[in-house]
């Protein structure tokens, strides 16, 4: 869930249902590279991913072996994501659930949260909701969030608004709060990453990357 869409005081659910419904697919399926990464450091287990789309994240977990699950306010993308999965033969783990996060809560417990560029040009109570669902990961599990740390480079200043802030690893350290409540860090840095600008220019982008563990 994630965009550089300056739509003002809108719905969440609309935006974003209205996003997905318009066109025939919104991302690559691929998964992030970033998260794939630190993510292969990991022993497989149970995964939840925060704002899944149309669910590249999910199934590149499925594939590697993990229980996983995706949540996302669209009904078109966890559709989209589902069938993916039963065309990949992944039904029986990985699996995607139409829900608003600000709302969502499960009994379920997890071995990793993961919430890739989990960031919104409409209402977001990002750090509750990362707070809130990082009580589901077992003692010995991660918490993994990355996120844009800049606007892209072809992005122009005019469309850059001030009151979008995008936080540093340290600062999303700070706003997750959860150090000193028997987490630890083990990632807070940024990542550079080579990717292609809409016009097909060669561009960097620049990735905020923090991972930590429960105690």
């Amino acid at each position: 869930m994630s965009g550089h869409w300056h739509v003002g005081d809108v719905a969440p659910a609309g935006f974003w249902e209205e996003r997905y419904a318009g066109e025939e697919r919104v991302w690559s399926g691929k998964v992030n590279r970033t998260t794939a990464d630190v993510a292969a450091r990991l022993t497989p287990g149970r995964s939840l991913d925060l704002g899944c789309g149309e669910g590249g994240d999910v199934l590149w977990f499925a594939r590697a072996g993990w229980d996983a699950t995706g949540v996302d306010i669209s009904p078109t993308a966890v559709r989209r994501a589902n069938e993916e999965a039963a065309r990949e033969g992944l039904a029986d783990r990985a699996r995607c659930i139409a829900a608003d996060l600000s709302t969502w809560t499960t009994d379920e417990r997890f071995d990793l949260v993961t919430a890739s560029f989990f960031q919104s040009p409409v209402a977001l109570d990002r750090s509750q909701i990362l707070r809130r669902l990082a009580r589901q990961v077992d003692p010995g599990g991660h918490l993994l969030v990355v996120s844009h740390a800049n606007y892209p480079s072809w992005v122009p200043v005019e469309e850059r608004h001030s009151e979008h802030q995008f936080l540093s690893p340290d600062e999303e350290v700070e706003a997750l709060g959860l150090v000193g409540e028997g987490w630890s860090v083990e990632l807070a840095e940024t990542r550079s990453r080579e990717a292609i600008a809409p016009d097909g220019s060669p561009a960097v982008l620049d990735d905020s990357v923090v991972l930590v563990r429960r105690g």
